[in-house]
């Protein structure tokens, strides 16, 4: 037994950072959905089936013997189809699970602290609603910001105000007057299709999806869709 759980701890070394983030992966992110942990692994095993290089999992109200193990299960989905692999709020389930990184809410550990816990080789992206909250993500060493949500979702609870595309390119053009550096900025809350170009063309890197994705009938169509959509940008 104790073999058992070892083997499902080890995994080959991960790539580098750099080819963690590229366009490929970064541009089109599946945050999992699911009523249990079961459903969510279901639905990212579907999307990297068909083609998504990029998975976060965010699991809520589960305890945490739960969320390492559905972590850990993610994960070697993840590993089997090359996919980047993102666990959300939680730093130490992202260590325990050997994930490739960690997506911090506004209200969870400070970005400094998790970076002292995972080392540099991690990827940490930090949610952002405003100009001032994507600055200083910056100026504490984020890889990326996860910005919005650009409409309303009834996948989070507790939403920040609304920001549209007016709030985008707000925001956006005041980061550019502001801030002297920047880091990939992906759009995130309630996202469609119809919607990509407008985003991109601001500057973003990548969307952030979830019923666009798990809600889909034919999800490898849906995806190539999207990437074609995306790579006029690149």
């Amino acid at each position: 037994m104790a073999k058992e759980k070892e083997s499902k701890l080890t995994r080959s070394p991960k790539l580098l950072k750099s080819s963690l983030l590229s366009n490929e992966r970064f541009s089109l992110q599946y945050i999992s959905q699911g009523e249990t942990p079961q459903e969510h692994l279901q639905n990212i095993k579907k999307v990297c089936e068909a083609g998504c290089k990029w998975v976060q999992l965010r699991i809520k109200e589960e305890d945490l013997a739960t969320y390492i193990h559905t972590a850990i299960e993610a994960r070697n989905i993840c590993d089997a189809y090359q996919a980047t692999f993102i666990v959300n709020d939680d730093v130490s389930v992202a260590k325990v699970a050997m994930a490739d990184g960690v997506h911090l809410g506004k209200k969870d550990m400070c970005v400094e602290e998790a970076r002292d816990i995972l080392g540099d080789d991690y990827i940490i992206g930090g949610t952002a609603n405003t100009a001032e909250d994507c600055a200083q993500h910056i100026r504490n060493g984020v890889d990326y910001i996860g910005l919005g949500p650009f409409r309303h979702t009834t996948t989070k609870k507790n939403l920040s105000p609304i920001l549209g595309i007016e709030g985008y390119k707000k925001t956006i053009e005041k980061l550019k007057r502001e801030v002297h550096r920047s880091v990939p900025i992906v759009a995130i809350g309630g996202i469609t299709q119809n919607d990509i170009d407008s985003i991109f063309r601001l500057g973003f890197k990548g969307i952030a999806a979830s019923g666009l994705l798990t809600h889909t009938s034919d999800l490898k169509q849906k995806i190539q869709d999207i990437k074609m959509l995306i790579m006029a940008y690149y």
